[in-house]
């Protein structure tokens, strides 16, 4: 149980990428602070198994870069929650691992449809939720790979990049709406997404970090779950680094 057990009592949460991952640790740490939480993901074996084992009362099986399948899923966990206090947009790949000239116009096509349409569709179809009830938190995950680039993977980087200038847009939108909007820039971390890469730039990213090591899924749900609460009130439109002092910016 966290210290922080009654954060989000009463507050309710749609985190995407839910099924494994950050994602998973999120929705866990949430509901041990007292949140309910609809869980979205594609896999939807592992969805049933995340499910029991966060306490999520929800889920909902789905591809986040098909609009409609979106616009549904939001309807459907609003009913469910009874409201959307919350999003935690963190569905995401990491595509192929190649040089522009050479990169596959399908994985490009793919990583920007799931990476920045995916975080597009989920913000577009539940702030109206929020503003209706007139609070919201909104936390999409980028990356520093959107702030500094990664060789060899530019879709990635680039929609990364698009993640953080969605959000400060959007932040800058909502900002008098009682919605706060702010994207997490995490380095490279323990994760599954970790087995999408080929060692080699598993390793060149841990070069990258002045603390020498990769960061850990807790690490970044800590802070998530910061930006996700009532704590996190008068910073939007911004970034927050979990990366081991790579960006200071």
């Amino acid at each position: 149980m966290s210290v922080f057990s009654g954060r989000y009592a009463g507050r309710t949460a749609v985190v995407t990428g839910g099924a494994s991952g950050l994602g998973k640790a999120v929705a866990a740490r949430i509901v041990a602070e007292g949140g309910q939480v609809s869980l979205w993901d594609l896999d939807a074996e592992a969805l049933t198994a995340a499910a029991a084992e966060t306490g999520a009362v929800h889920t909902v099986a789905l591809d986040v870069s098909d609009q409609a399948a979106v616009a549904q899923a939001a309807q459907a966990s609003h009913q469910a929650l009874g409201k959307i206090d919350i999003l935690v947009a963190s569905a995401g790949i990491t595509g192929a691992t190649a040089p522009v000239h050479e990169y596959p116009l399908d994985s490009w096509r793919r990583v920007i449809d799931i990476n920045l349409n995916g975080a597009f569709y989920c913000c577009r179809e539940i702030v109206p939720f929020m503003l209706t009830s007139g609070y919201g938190r909104i936390v999409n995950v980028a990356s520093v790979a959107g702030k500094e680039g990664n060789p060899n993977a530019s879709a990635y980087s680039a929609s990364k990049a698009g993640v953080i200038g969605l959000t400060k847009s959007l932040g800058k939108e909502l900002a008098t709406q009682g919605i706060i909007v702010n994207s997490l820039t995490p380095a490279t971390f323990e994760s599954p997404i970790l087995a999408q890469l080929p060692q080699s730039q598993v390793d060149y990213m841990r070069s990258k970090i002045p603390m020498g090591r990769l960061g850990e899924i807790e690490e970044s749900a800590a802070m998530i779950c910061f930006m996700a609460s009532e704590e996190c009130s008068f910073t939007t439109a911004s970034t927050f680094d979990t990366s081991g002092g790579r960006t200071t910016y």
